[in-house]
C-alpha cells in the first residue's frame, strides 16, 4: 500500500523505550547539557505506554544506573528492596536440597542488588528522559528501516494505523510517519523485529556463535504475609525438567507481600512435546514451592524470550548509520540472569559514541568508538567471565552444573578454555517419533492455571481487524512439516495459546489457526519454529500486553 508519509528529522532516533533505549536518550541529553551543544532525540515505543512491554525477573544490579544517574535514590527511582538472602535449591519430585553458601559461585550472589519491577523502573527512566527534553512517542511501532542511497540506515518508519485484516485501509486509517536521523539506535529487546533484518543485511553475526535463547514465563503473586520473606532471592534447578534440558526457576520476594515467580527454559530443548508454560505451572505444585503460594492471589502474568548466548554470540553491534544496544544485540549475562544493567551501560556507551560523531558533523557512518568503548568497559570483563555459562548448560543439568562450577568457582571465569555453541536453537528439536509425549496435570485454578486465563491478566489486546502479525513464509509448512514431523510444537512452545491446529469442518483436514490477539510478543515462535517459517512482524502500535508491575 503506497501512501504519502510525513517525515520528522532528528539527530538520533531510538527504537524501543526499554532500559537500553532510555539510557541512550538520557545520556545524549546529559551530554547536551555538559557541552552546550543541542542534540534532538526521539524515542518510539510500540507498547501503549513506556513500560507496557517490559518483563524481567528482576534482580537489578544498580552499577550502570548509578553511573548514569548518580542521585537515582534521591530522585525516587523504584529500587526499594535490597536482597537480603540468596538461596539455591536442586529439586527432585518430592523434595530438594539446598546448596551451601560457600559453594555458590559469585554469579549467584546478589548482595548489593535490588529486587524490582523493571517495568516501573523503566517508567521512572521515561520520566527522567522527558524532563531532559527527550521526545517519547509510545504506541508507535517501528515497522520499516529506511536507508540512504548508499545503503546506510537513515531512520525508520512507523506502521500504518487502521489497516484491516484484508490489508486494506479502514475508516480509521492513518499513514505511518518517517523518522529520519543521523544515527538510529535499535533497542527493541530480545529478537528484535528490525534487528533481525539488520543482521541479514549487514551480516552482523558472521564472526559469532549462533545466538542462544530462553523463554521466561513469569507471574506476580500477592502472598500470605506469614509466608513472605522480603529480600529473599531463591533459585531452583532440577524437577520438573529432565536432566538433559536446560532451565530453572526464580522466586523473588519484594515489597508489599509480593513474589515474582518465573521459569526459564533454554530454547535448545529437543522434545517437541515439551511446553514451557505447563512446566512452569507444574513447578509451582512442588511441595517446597507451593507453600509460598497457598492462600495467595496471582495478580500478573507474562512471558518473554531471553537472549542468552553472551559474549561468544555477540554480533557486530555497529553498521552504517546505527547501532544495536541492550538485548537487541544480546548483552545479557545469563550466568547472573541479569540484563538490565548491561542494557543501561550499552545504551549509554552508544549515546556517547553518537554524540562524539555528531560533534564532528558526521552522519550515517559507522560508530566504531562504541564497540571499542564496550571492549574496554567493566561490562566486557563481566561477560568474558560468564562466556562459558550457556555453552556449558547446553550439555544438560548435571554436566552443565559441573562445568559451570569448575569455570566459576575454580577459575573465577578466567578458564584457559572457551566453550562454544555450534547450532541455533531451532535445529535441536527432534522428530516427534523419536520422543516421548509429556502428560501435564490439569491446572487446579488455585496454584496452577491455563493459558487463556493467564493471557487475560496480562492485559493483552490487539485490534481485531488488523493484519495477522505472526506471518508464515509458506502457509503449507505448519500442517505438512511441523504437524506431521514434529507433532505441532507451536501449540506448546507458545505461552499464550496463539497457535492451534483445528479440523476443517467440511474436509476434516488439519489447518493452523493463529489467534494473534493473544500474542504477548515473547518472540518464542520466531526463534523455535524448526522450519523458521514463522516470522514475527510488528503489529499496530499500542497492541500487545500491558504489564502493570512486571
Amino acid at each position: 500500500m503506497e501512501t504519502e508519509r510525513d517525515a520528522m528529522e532528528f539527530d538520533v532516533v531510538i527504537v524501543g523505550g526499554g532500559p537500553a533505549g532510555l539510557a541512550a536518550a538520557i545520556r545524549l541529553k546529559q551530554l547536551e547539557a555538559e557541552h552546550g551543544r543541542e542534540v534532538s532525540v526521539c524515542v518510539i515505543e510500540k507498547g501503549s505506554e513506556i513500560g507496557a512491554h517490559i518483563l524481567s525477573g528482576a534482580v537489578m544490579d544498580p552499577r550502570a544506573l548509578t553511573e548514569l544517574i548518580p542521585d537515582w535514590k534521591e530522585r525516587g527511582a523504584p529500587l526499594n528492596t535490597l536482597v537480603t538472602e540468596d538461596r539455591f535449591l536442586f529439586l527432585n519430585e518430592t523434595g530438594g536440597r539446598s546448596t551451601p553458601q560457600w559453594m555458590l559461585p559469585a554469579c549467584f550472589k546478589n548482595h548489593g542488588n535490588y529486587i524490582v519491577s523493571l517495568a516501573n523502573v523503566v517508567r521512572w527512566l521515561g520520566q527522567q528522559a522527558e524532563e531532559l527534553g527527550v521526545e517519547i512517542y509510545p504506541g508507535f511501532a517501528a515497522a520499516e528501516i529506511l536507508y540512504t542511497d548508499d545503503g546506510a540506515v537513515r531512520g525508520v518508519a512507523t506502521g500504518n494505523m487502521g489497516v484491516g485484516r484484508d490489508g486494506q485501509p479502514t475508516a480509521n486509517f492513518q499513514p505511518g510517519i518517517e523518522l529520519h536521523a543521523k544515527y538510529t539506535l535499535f533497542a527493541e529487546g530480545s529478537r528484535g523485529h528490525l534487528a533481525r533484518q539488520l543482521f541479514a543485511r549487514y551480516d552482523l553475526a558472521k564472526d559469532s556463535d549462533p545466538q542462544s535463547y530462553g523463554i521466561g514465563v513469569k507471574e506476580i503473586w500477592e502472598i500470605d504475609p506469614a509466608r513472605h520473606e522480603e529480600g529473599l532471592v531463591m533459585h531452583t534447578a532440577g524437577w520438573p525438567l529432565p536432566n538433559d534440558t536446560y532451565g530453572g526457576a526464580f522466586l523473588y520476594h519484594f515489597e508489599n507481600n509480593q513474589v515474582a515467580v518465573g521459569y526459564v527454559i533454554g530454547l535448545n530443548y529437543t522434545n517437541p512435546y515439551l511446553s514451557p508454560f505447563d512446566e512452569f505451572q507444574r513447578y509451582k505444585t512442588h511441595p517446597l514451592i507451593r507453600r509460598f503460594f497457598e492462600g495467595g492471589k496471582r495478580v500478573a502474568y507474562g512471558a518473554r524470550s531471553i537472549t542468552a548466548g553472551g559474549l561468544n554470540a555477540l554480533p557486530r553491534t555497529v553498521f552504517p548509520g546505527g547501532a544495536l544496544v541492550g538485548c537487541d544485540a544480546g548483552f545479557l549475562n545469563a550466568a547472573r540472569i541479569k540484563g538490565s544493567h548491561a542494557a543501561l551501560k550499552t545504551g549509554a556507551l552508544a549515546a556517547e559514541s553518537a554524540f562524539e560523531a555528531l560533534g564532528a558533523d558526521r552522519s550515517h557512518d559507522v560508530l566504531e568508538s562504541y564497540p571499542k568503548a564496550f571492549e574496554s568497559s567493566w561490562l566486557h570483563d563481566e561477560l568474558y567471565r560468564a562466556r562459558n555459562f550457556k555453552p556449558a548448560m547446553n550439555k544438560g543439568l548435571w554436566m552443565g552444573t559441573l562445568l559451570v562450577g569448575i569455570d566459576q568457582v575454580v577459575f573465577k571465569g578466567k578458564a584457559p578454555f572457551t566453550l562454544h555453541v555450534d547450532k541455533p536453537d531451532h535445529e535441536y528439536l527432534k522428530p516427534a517419533a523419536e520422543c516421548t509425549p509429556i502428560t501435564y496435570p490439569k491446572p487446579d485454578g488455585k496454584i496452577s492455571f491455563d493459558k487463556l486465563s493467564s493471557v487475560f491478566i496480562s492485559n493483552t489486546n490487539h485490534e481485531e481487524d488488523q493484519p495477522v502479525h505472526l506471518t508464515l513464509k509458506d502457509p503449507s509448512v505448519p500442517v505438512d512439516i511441523t504437524l506431521a514431523r514434529y507433532a505441532g510444537p507451536e501449540q506448546r512452545y507458545c505461552p499464550a495459546g496463539v497457535y492451534e491446529f483445528v479440523k476443517d469442518e467440511a474436509t476434516g483436514a488439519d489447518r493452523l489457526q493463529i489467534n494473534a490477539q493473544n500474542c504477548v510478543h515473547c518472540k518464542t515462535c520466531d526463534i523455535k519454529d524448526p522450519t523458521q517459517n514463522i516470522v514475527w512482524v510488528v503489529p499496530e502500535g499500542g497492541g500487545g500486553p500491558n504489564y502493570p508491575n512486571m
